[in-house]
């Protein structure tokens, strides 16, 4: 048998058709389990429960065209910068919050809040934009960083 013979061969068996059955099989079962949950109202799990801000503190963010942020406190003084040993989320935060005003047309100037809840967790919501961002997941450091701007 030719080399080319063998390879049109080959291509056909390359993934068995039970296979590619099966996968949209299950996809069709995702979806459908997906709408069901939607049409007959089961409550969503998963889904964090926001608990009562224990702490908060207002801050602003300048960021560079070059994605350095720069935190200051209500009275104006410096109190982080991204460039700064363990802030490097500091500045992902910034640029995060610098393209949701963008998108919203809005002034990168306002100030943002950023809370403890009882919980432990910590959020940084903007007033403007209506934007927020529960900290979790993101890893102990990173967290950190916006928990050593509260102390």
């Amino acid at each position: 048998m030719s080399l080319s013979e063998q390879m049109k061969h080959r291509d056909k068996d390359m993934v068995p058709r039970v296979l590619v059955v099966a996968m949209f099989s299950l996809m069709a079962a995702s979806l459908g389990l997906v709408a069901y949950a939607q049409w007959a109202g089961v409550p969503n799990t998963g889904v964090i429960e926001l608990a009562p801000v224990e702490r908060q503190m207002t801050l602003q963010f300048e960021t560079s065209r070059q994605g350095v942020s720069t935190v200051y406190n209500e009275d104006g003084e410096q109190i982080a910068h991204s460039a700064d040993d363990l802030m490097g989320f500091v500045g992902v935060m910034g640029i995060a919050l610098k393209r949701e005003r963008l998108v919203a047309d809005v002034p990168n100037t306002a100030p943002v809040i950023l809370m403890e809840r009882t919980n432990g967790t910590y959020a940084i919501e903007d007033p403007v934009t209506g934007w927020s961002v529960e900290l979790i997941g993101y890893g102990a450091d990173n967290v950190a960083a916006f928990a050593r701007l509260l102390d």
